[in-house]
């Protein structure tokens, strides 16, 4: 049979248990706080990159999350392949220092949908149809309006300027890809999410998935017509 501690012998275990157990949970909470943060999770992104030959650089949670760092990887960008489902970006602070032209030129392709192909059977019909699900604003031809404004704001912005060129597209909506000679941005849509809140990933060149978008592109853009 099992002999009761002495009282004094009860006390240091009791005390040693609650000290160990305070180390416990200030570990857990600074582990915690470490993963929260968005340095450490990119420490931890680039070691994994490393690790398996992936090639990701950064994660984010949606695409406007990452809309910032766009922005200054665009900045820095010696050539820009842009393969979008709406466009809207495009006409916002991450694009507008390209529009508005100065002495640094950069090419500049832009694959935009077709809003001419707009039949039941186009894919961009059918994504409209897709959105509609989970936002009634959209299933009734909205996002071919919505892409021809923004395909006629950018003509406008881009009159004259031989190192932009854009063509337009009749192909799936699988996601967005924005690249540049660095980086590229895949942001992968979902079927319940507008683009904007569908998770974004950031590879670095000569990445497997960093080649395979410019693939995808290169023969998107093969297949598309002049604006």
């Amino acid at each position: 049979m099992d002999q009761p501690l002495p009282a004094g012998r009860k006390v240091c275990v009791e005390f040693l248990w609650g000290v160990l157990s305070s180390l416990v949970a200030s570990l857990v909470g600074v582990v915690a706080v470490w993963f929260g943060s968005q340095r450490v999770r990119g420490w931890l992104v680039a070691w994994l990159s490393r690790l398996t030959g992936v090639g990701v650089v950064r994660v984010y949670a949606t695409q406007s999350l990452a809309n910032g760092a766009l922005g200054n990887d665009l900045r820095r960008a010696r050539w820009i392949r842009a393969y979008v489902s709406r466009g809207n970006e495009l006409t916002r602070d991450s694009f507008s220092g390209l529009w508005a032209g100065g002495s640094r030129s950069v090419q500049v392709d832009l694959l935009m949908p077709d809003p001419e192909v707009a039949d039941a059977d186009s894919w961009l019909a059918r994504r409209d149809l897709e959105v509609g699900n989970h936002d009634p604003g959209f299933g009734g031809g909205l996002l071919a309006r919505q892409v021809r404004a923004n395909i006629d704001y950018l003509c406008a912005r881009i009159a004259g300027r031989t190192e932009v060129q854009m063509r337009l597209y009749n192909l799936p909506h699988f996601g967005r890809i924005i690249a540049t000679d660095n980086v590229v941005y895949l942001t992968v849509y979902q079927d319940s999410e507008h683009g904007r809140n569908s998770p974004c990933l950031v590879f670095r060149r000569s990445s497997p998935m960093y080649d395979l978008c410019l693939r995808l592109f290169a023969l998107a853009w093969s297949d598309a017509r002049s604006a």
